[in-house]
């Protein structure tokens, strides 16, 4: 048997959009997520990708902040990251594991990658699973030495 975990089964389904618009309370609506990974209940890793330079609205960056304090407050180390693809035709798939990381949540802090640097989304997920408990300081340490090696050093130097 095939593992299709991971891939798009029902393409028409996924173009589907949901309309919250009737879940509205005062100001505030529902807002989706791209990707949560619930690391064998140890941690999470909740990844939210955007075309280019396009913006969180502040609704969704507030809900993504909170949830990402709040999960970590409960005990369990949590990164969010936000990608930016630059798949201009919606009719072409987004490599996800690919795709470069603009700026992430962790220990309660943003931090932004100047343009020139690089990580991608699989590197610092794979960098955050494997340094489970390393301080804030470390794991930006780890993600910058990632990020500024241009001919792309194999992540098995960072790990444990």
């Amino acid at each position: 048997m095939q593992d299709n975990r991971g891939l798009i089964i029902n393409r028409e389904r996924a173009r589907q959009l949901i309309d919250f618009s009737g879940l509205r309370y005062d100001n505030i609506t529902p807002t989706d997520s791209d990707a949560i990974i619930d690391w064998h209940n140890k941690a999470w890793v909740i990844t939210e990708w955007k075309y280019l330079e396009a913006e969180l609205p502040f609704g969704q960056r507030l809900a993504f902040e909170r949830l990402t304090d709040d999960l970590e407050r409960s005990g369990k180390p949590t990164l969010f990251m936000i990608a930016a693809h630059d798949v201009y035709d919606c009719d072409k798939d987004v490599d996800s594991a690919n795709t470069p990381v603009r700026e992430y949540r962790f220990k309660g802090k943003w931090y932004v990658f100047e343009a020139s640097l690089i990580i991608t989304v699989k590197e610092m997920t794979d960098i955050f699973l494997n340094n489970l408990g390393i301080g804030e300081e470390n794991f930006s340490s780890l993600c910058l030495q990632c990020a500024k090696t241009p001919e792309r050093i194999s992540l098995s130097s960072f790990m444990k």
